[in-house]
């Protein structure tokens, strides 16, 4: 399933004019990084792809509408499905994305890959 590219639209005017932010697409689907670090992606499978910190994993996902990420069949701690119906409207939405952006601010840039120069 291709993502939704109303909702990479609707993310990518949260956060297109900060300084950072990269896209680039991943997982299926469209990832905006901060850095180099993913912070949110818009995920083929519907809804987003947060990263979070990680001791904070379990309390974000006992809210509604937001599962684990599994990857490889499990648990990754530090990312998070957000389902669609949370960021169906637009204050649902700043706040999902300010949380991933929040987190993914807090870690080192990544030095760019150099190797395909």
């Amino acid at each position: 399933m291709a993502y939704d590219t109303e909702l990479a639209d609707r993310v990518r005017d949260l956060v297109g004019l900060e300084y950072g932010i990269s896209e680039k697409a991943m997982f299926g689907g469209l990832a905006f990084l901060v850095n180099g670090n993913m912070a949110v992606a818009v995920s083929g499978a519907g809804g987003l792809m947060l990263r979070v910190p990680p001791d904070e994993t379990d309390d974000i996902v006992a809210l509604e509408h937001v599962s684990p990420m599994v990857m490889a069949g499990r648990e990754t701690r530090g990312w998070v499905r957000v389902a669609a119906a949370a960021v169906a409207d637009d204050a649902g939405l700043v706040s999902w994305v300010e949380r991933g952006l929040e987190h993914a601010r807090t870690l080192p840039p990544k030095q760019p890959d150099r190797s395909q120069a």
